[in-house]
């Protein structure tokens, strides 16, 4: 079938076009390049360089006609939202509302939409966090994401427009930005291997639900055939601190200096897994990569450059 995907020559993104691709779908990229890199693309994927605000998104499904539309395309900065919560709701917000008014126009039979379960639960009530948890983010990030989720079912009711939500817990991997201000084992593996401070912001004690991004890619396979109607989280069910990842990684890479911590982040989460059992059962999904594989793996990938 012939799949858009939104953000897909971003660190997510574009290993699930790979995996799309390899699995004998035909893939059109929506990408502004503003995250995402065009040598993250698949080369047998065509790249659209657009915003998703963008009116001349409508060229693209009328030329396309595209049967799904994976939308991985966002800004996810949740420090940056909270400065910023006017930009947050006008990419996150409207212009995936743009995406999901297009695919209704021009005929998408499915919709698979990309949301956060570590932004979206707020500080959880219980752990792990399942589905059914309320929404009570505290960033603008999580604000917008949450809010987006509202209109997939009014769509699949009044246009028979069939989708799949997936919330990710902390996705890691190869191709994530060891620069950018997200995704912590990134930013180590980069401090690490260029011999700079490495900082743990914070006391290190916050836990985070760490999720290998080919596993989050097998995930957006799935959807392709399941999980109509439903959300799902995307994640491994632990909890692990950043005092361990920094530890962990200290040993894989051979770092030779101290941890130094500096202040925590304003409107983050301190401890949130994911409960993933609905996946399990209802996609099929599971996490295949265990975290010291799958350090071991992105600190191969950032030696290797």
């Amino acid at each position: 079938m012939k799949v858009l995907v939104t953000g897909g020559a971003g660190f997510i993104g574009s290993h699930v076009v790979d995996a799309y691709v390899a699995s004998g779908h035909d893939v059109l990229v929506v990408d502004d390049l503003s995250t995402g890199r065009r040598q993250n693309l698949n080369p047998r994927a065509r790249l659209y360089a657009l915003d998703i605000r963008d009116p001349q998104l409508e060229q693209v499904f009328l030329s396309e006609r595209p049967d799904v539309v994976n939308h991985h395309a966002a800004k996810a900065n949740v420090r940056e939202s909270m400065t910023k919560p006017v930009l947050y709701a006008d990419v996150n917000v409207l212009g995936s509302l743009h995406l999901l008014e297009l695919s209704r126009q021009y005929g998408v039979k499915k919709f698979i939409n990309i949301s956060t379960g570590g932004a979206v639960y707020g500080e959880p009530e219980y752990l792990p966090a399942d589905e059914e948890h309320p929404a009570r983010p505290l960033d603008p990030y999580g604000v917008s994401k949450a809010c987006f989720e509202y209109y997939l079912p009014v769509y699949q009711r009044n246009h028979g427009i069939r989708f799949t939500s997936l919330r990710y817990a902390n996705v890691y991997g190869p191709r994530q930005d060891p620069l950018g201000e997200a995704g912590v084992v990134a930013i180590f593996a980069g401090k690490m291997l260029g011999g700079e401070q490495a900082t743990i912001h914070g006391s290190g004690d916050q836990e985070r639900d760490f999720v290998y991004v080919g596993d989050a890619a097998q995930a957006n396979l799935l959807a392709l055939d399941h999980g109509d109607g439903g959300t799902y989280n995307i994640g491994t069910g632990i909890g692990t601190s950043i005092n361990e990842i920094f530890e962990r990684m200290t040993g894989i890479t051979g770092y030779p200096l101290p941890a130094v911590h500096g202040p925590a982040k304003a409107g983050e989460v301190y401890k949130v897994y994911l409960q993933a059992e609905k996946a399990a059962r209802e996609l099929g999904w599971q996490p295949r990569v265990d975290l010291e594989q799958g350090l071991s793996l992105t600190v191969e990938y950032f030696r290797s450059l």
